[in-house]
């Protein structure tokens, strides 16, 4: 069972393996997200809130591959894995020098699939700096290094923001800096998603004394809700 309420993007112009196999990944605890055809998975991918995407190699209107370049070379660093049906050696092996994190020959089992979409995100996820990662937040503990707050889990994104806010508390954190250091990228896409994932957290902390304040459209700060009234 998924225990990091991973978000999946999958991509694939098959109508049938997508219905099948997204109802067997939710059927897993995963949340799912279905496209049909590259420019749509490329928006949503943009968005910021899929954790992996399961990208099929041919689709009508691109390359799959040709997507997966054009993710890379916006500097998106999701988790892709390719879907493909007895593809040659050559194009696997051009899959993964175009940044694919791996492969996958259709048919597939779907425990293999969960298992190799796990080993991923554990690597992803996996951060070697000693810097704290257990805060406690009016009571109620985030731990950033297991994704939890009060017990519950968050998303590697909303975990990562709030460990930003958290160590910087009290302090403006400048909203480019949060975008280049958490999307690897200052867009219009990027930024959106941003404003997404604030108000994620803000719900999240709403049954605390905490509360993340926009500063002058100039970043975020993590403040008690009595000092909220002395931010300009």
């Amino acid at each position: 069972m998924n225990e990091l309420n991973t978000h999946i993007l999958l991509c694939d112009d098959d109508a049938t393996l997508v219905t099948v196999l997204a109802d067997l990944l939710k059927s897993k605890g995963y949340d799912v997200t279905t496209a049909q055809e590259a420019e749509e998975a490329f928006a949503n991918i943009k968005i910021g809130i899929i954790d992996i995407a399961l990208i099929d190699a041919k689709m009508p209107d691109t390359d799959g591959l040709e997507l997966l370049d054009n993710l890379r070379k916006s500097g998106e660093k999701l988790p892709i894995i390719i879907l493909g049906e007895h593809m040659p050696q050559s194009e696997i092996i051009k899959a993964y020098r175009l940044g694919a994190d791996a492969y996958m020959d259709k048919p597939f089992a779907v425990e293999i699939l969960i298992c190799k979409m796990e080993a991923i995100l554990r690597r992803c996820r996996q951060n070697d700096n000693n810097e704290q990662k257990i805060f406690d937040l009016d009571g109620k503990i985030f731990d950033g290094e297991h994704q939890t707050f009060d017990g519950k889990h968050l998303s590697a994104r909303e975990s990562d923001l709030l460990l930003l806010l958290c160590r910087n508390k009290g302090e403006l954190v400048d909203r480019h800096l949060i975008l280049r250091t958490l999307w690897r990228e200052d867009t219009y896409f990027a930024s959106r998603s941003l404003s997404v994932y604030v108000n994620r957290l803000r719900h999240i902390l709403h049954t605390t004394n905490l509360q993340i304040v926009a500063v002058n459209k100039r970043g975020y700060k993590l403040v008690n809700c009595k000092e909220q009234n002395k931010v300009k």
